[in-house]
């Protein structure tokens, strides 16, 4: 064009291509550059909360260089759980997924900063990202993009409501923890003091006991039958899986489980957790071991977070399975949605066979009885959660400006 521009004459023809060969290449080569020292950082106020609570997620994206970026476009992945106030997510090609897209345009050595604030109003183990950046030439002729791998965590633990909410007595719901039967002993209840025998292991000489009395005197226990609960959570809420799943009253279950095992936790019980759910994209069951470890709260929560509906084995099946091992002084509680005639057999053959057992019912349809010897409690729902968040927001939501900096 500039060559038969300059021999027909055309000014304005050889303008044109004169601007097209110079724009062509320039427009390539910034493209090419573009993301030469950009950065993007993603960031939650907190990385682990309660069903109800909220956090701030805050998108940073940095220009270090010289060149600047004509138009920037940032599109990153986020739960469709996680909707934020100030923006709805454009749809997803990935189930449950939806698409937070910012814009910007930096200068030279600029920043750009974006606050979302996000409810977290449905408990469960979620992941953001990867984010997509886009950028390209001044003209808009030549795009690229880019991707950041880089993901975060954001844990959503069920909702804990205190035992006498869902009408479960406050203190020891399944009854006393001392026996006649000189089971074992459980160290967190002293009884009294005796002199010492030398059978007895130098960890119960109480020290100071000894000191007054100038001779060895040994602390006394109670002896205990309920020095572990095992929470056997069902989350069938119909008698055959094709008839689909309650979500709500999975839900309720759920969140009942989280209540008894912070229970237990506070009591300082040796607690575990058996559920016939199972984690995402897995077929393997939730299985926590009985233990007093610091962190086994922490570590039931994650697991009930991360519980999905799908249901591998009948209640009663897994009872089945499951009790042979676990500590005889264990007291098995099973807390479920849906009472059927095989769950109320197996808990009364454990029952028979000398174990202790407990049953919390969330089913409305059921209220009947069952032997002595067996606690069995109708749960509700608390009418109130204790740790809901309000989120205030006073007219339409508006879509947030980036912050330059």
């Amino acid at each position: 064009m500039v060559v038969l521009a300059a021999l027909l004459g055309q000014e304005a023809l050889l303008t044109l291509a004169s601007l097209l060969v110079v724009s062509v290449p320039f427009g390539w080569l910034w493209q090419r550059v573009a993301f030469y020292g950009v950065s993007y950082q993603r960031h939650l106020t907190e990385t682990r909360v309660f069903e109800g609570e909220a956090v701030t997620l805050t998108l940073r994206v940095a220009n270090r260089k010289w060149l600047p970026l004509a138009w920037l476009r940032v599109v990153d992945q986020i739960p469709l759980a996680l909707q934020p106030l100030e923006k709805a997510l454009t749809p997803s090609h990935l189930p449950l997924t939806g698409m937070l897209e910012t814009r910007a345009s930096l200068l030279w050595h600029e920043r750009a900063r974006w606050e979302y604030h996000i409810p977290c109003n449905k408990r469960g183990y979620y992941a953001m990202g990867p984010a997509v950046l886009a950028s390209g030439d001044l003209f808009g002729l030549f795009e690229r993009a880019l991707e950041f791998p880089h993901k975060e965590r954001l844990i959503v633990y069920p909702r804990i409501d205190p035992l006498e909410d869902w009408g479960l007595p406050p203190k020891e719901p399944f009854g006393d923890a001392r026996t006649r039967l000189n089971v074992f002993q459980d160290p967190t209840r002293i009884r009294g003091l005796r002199d010492y025998h030398p059978e007895d292991a130098p960890k119960h000489i109480h020290w100071r006991a000894t000191a007054r009395h100038n001779a060895l005197m040994v602390k006394q226990y109670d002896p205990t039958i309920n020095y572990n609960w095992v929470l056997f959570l069902n989350l069938a809420t119909y008698d055959h899986a094709w008839q689909g799943v309650d979500t709500e009253l999975a839900e309720r279950a759920i969140r009942l489980t989280a209540s008894l095992a912070n229970f237990a936790d506070e009591n300082k019980y040796a607690f575990g957790l058996v559920a016939n759910g199972t984690y995402p994209d897995s077929d393997q069951r939730l299985r926590i071991m009985p233990g007093r470890d610091p962190a086994q709260l922490r570590n039931v929560l994650e697991a009930l977070a991360a519980l999905s509906y799908f249901v591998s084995a009948p209640m009663e099946t897994l009872l089945k399975r499951e009790s042979p091992n676990l500590p005889w002084g264990s007291t098995l509680i099973v807390i479920t949605a849906l009472v059927t005639e095989n769950l109320l057999a197996e808990i009364m053959r454990l029952h028979d066979v000398g174990r202790r057992i407990a049953l919390v019912s969330l089913d409305e349809k059921w209220r009947g009885q069952l032997p002595p010897g067996i606690n069995v409690h109708h749960a509700h729902a608390p009418a109130q959660s204790k740790t809901t968040v309000v989120i205030e927001q006073h007219g339409s939501p508006s879509k947030p400006e980036p912050v330059l900096q």
